[in-house]
């Protein structure tokens, strides 16, 4: 391996291309309305990590694409500029720049912006994907398995657990294409995931899991909206079972070895 390949940019880089597949169905399905969409959460991203560049002497980074494509494409529509900048701003500075930028933040950031402009503005509508915009979800997230940037453990759990779900429909199709399309742009995120084989195993089917419940139980809440809220609750549980495995881990080799 090439010393220093996997630096935080390359990373960043990659993940963006192992998302085109989602990416350029997306803008070809919405035109020019999904590329000014874009444009303008680039532009409100690039703006914050400029203040803090200046503020802190802290370098942008490329993955402010990754972000950008994830709330362009999942944030409810009909909102103002106002309130889509508002959400947007309280997602990348609460979500990731105070901790220190990308790498170091504990949920995506927009998943952060996204619960903000669920539940601060209810009434908006969220997005209905078609069903190829759906499926392109798959080889986004095989590409993300291929490159390397999405843990194997968590893609392979979502993937089967996807497989269980539709095969015996435990919730609709909506609910089932939203689901998709957030876990390869929130869940897969290869900062906030989970980094243990185990802990990525459990992520992926808490995922699920929270899929299915809320798309049974939350009775009014769009697709988009119980795929976000699953992946938050997801991703916030994702130290704890990285935890558990490591400790897992530790027990059976001291079982094994004894305690020294």
């Amino acid at each position: 391996m090439i010393r220093g390949l996997w630096t935080r940019e390359t990373v960043a880089l990659l993940t963006v291309a192992a998302l085109m597949p989602l990416a350029l169905f997306w803008i070809w399905f919405g035109g020019s309305a999904a590329v000014f969409r874009l444009a303008l959460v680039l532009l409100v991203i690039a703006i914050w990590q400029l203040v803090f560049m200046l503020s802190r002497a802290q370098p942008p980074s490329l993955s402010l694409l990754v972000t950008a494509l994830a709330i362009a494409m999942l944030a409810p529509e009909g909102l103002s500029v106002f309130q889509f900048v508002l959400g947007i701003s309280f997602g990348v500075v609460i979500g990731e720049l105070i901790f220190g930028g990308w790498g170091r933040n504990v949920v995506n950031p927009g998943t952060v912006a996204l619960a903000f402009l669920g539940f601060g503005f209810p009434a908006a509508p969220w997005p209905v994907f078609d069903t190829p915009l759906a499926w392109a979800a798959i080889p986004a997230a095989g590409l993300g398995l291929v490159i390397g940037v999405m843990p194997s453990a968590l893609v392979l759990a979502g993937l089967a657990v996807g497989a269980i779900v539709a095969t015996f429909g435990l919730v609709s199709d909506p609910v089932l294409f939203a689901a998709g399309i957030v876990f390869v742009l929130l869940v897969c995120d290869p900062v906030t995931s989970a980094a243990t084989t185990l802990g990525g195993w459990v992520q992926g089917a808490t995922y699920g899991a929270l899929v299915v419940l809320f798309g049974g139980a939350w009775s009014g809440a769009a697709p988009p909206q119980i795929a976000v809220a699953a992946a938050l609750l997801s991703s916030l549980a994702a130290p704890l079972f990285d935890d558990i495995a490591l400790r897992l881990w530790v027990h059976r080799r001291r079982r094994r070895y004894g305690r020294s």
